[in-house]
């Protein structure tokens, strides 16, 4: 695994070396583990192929690995340096053989109507902490493109960054943060520190924060018939939802 500093890096691989990522995140935002297990424990028990989004470091996909022990996934990253990063780590854990990965732009998969390469069929969905870098328009399609990649009563969870409801809360949950990082021994400028330079990449570019209510309503025009909000905590959620039988 190259752990050279590059020059720049897309939007959403965080930090200039992939080494500092899961430590950093951990560091940098509040109950990065609580939110992604909530993601695991809202699939359904029996869930047997599962369509990752911006797989990163593998982090989400072990923990869906350890859970469902006959599950498979096919993890999808624009970026090759993370999924390398994470296939090692999850070969490593024993969990190579049910953990395919695609290196592909999930914003161009959502606006490609011709080409496919992902499929359907999946039982559920899930993303954490990449969506947010499309714009909310490419949001909507990309939402209708996960509806139908699933099977009939499947699920979608995102695990993603929020625009807060006011100004005021906006300050707080700063103070909510930096608290945070003391209490896992570093501060925030120490953290962002290890933070590269990212630039535009296919439909993604920097935080693109959609509200609660605006993810809710996209989710329900992609045809979501069941919209949920399991977990927030201030500008973080995991929201998603199911649809029908037919």
């Amino acid at each position: 695994m190259n752990n050279n500093q590059p020059r720049s890096i897309f939007p959403g691989e965080v930090f200039a070396r992939t080494a500092d990522f899961d430590k950093g995140i951990r560091q940098l935002i509040p109950k990065y583990d609580e939110m992604l297990d909530t993601v695991v424990v809202c699939l359904p028990a029996r869930v047997e192929r599962i369509l990752e989004l911006g797989c990163g470091t593998g982090e989400l996909s072990l923990k869906l690995l350890e859970r469902f022990s006959t599950a498979e996934i096919l993890a999808v990253d624009y970026s090759p340096r993370m999924i390398e990063w994470a296939e090692s780590k999850i070969k490593s854990a024993g969990y190579g053989d049910r953990w395919k990965s695609s290196e592909l732009d999930f914003g161009d998969w959502a606006n490609n109507r011709e080409v496919d390469p992902v499929g359907k069929g999946y039982d559920a969905c899930v993303s954490s902490l990449a969506i947010h870098h499309l714009s909310n328009e490419m949001k909507e399609k990309l939402f209708k493109k996960i509806k139908n990649s699933l099977k009939p009563e499947g699920v979608f969870w995102n695990a993603d960054p929020i625009a807060l409801e006011s100004p005021q809360l906006t300050e707080i949950y700063q103070t909510v943060r930096e608290d945070w990082t003391t209490k896992q021994g570093a501060t925030l400028a120490q953290v962002r520190a290890k933070i590269g330079t990212s630039n535009d990449y296919g439909y993604s570019s920097h935080d693109q924060l959609a509200t609660m209510e605006e993810h809710l309503q996209m989710l329900q025009t992609a045809g979501f018939v069941s919209v949920a909000v399991p977990w927030k905590y201030y500008g973080l959620a995991v929201i998603g939802g199911w649809i029908d039988r037919s």
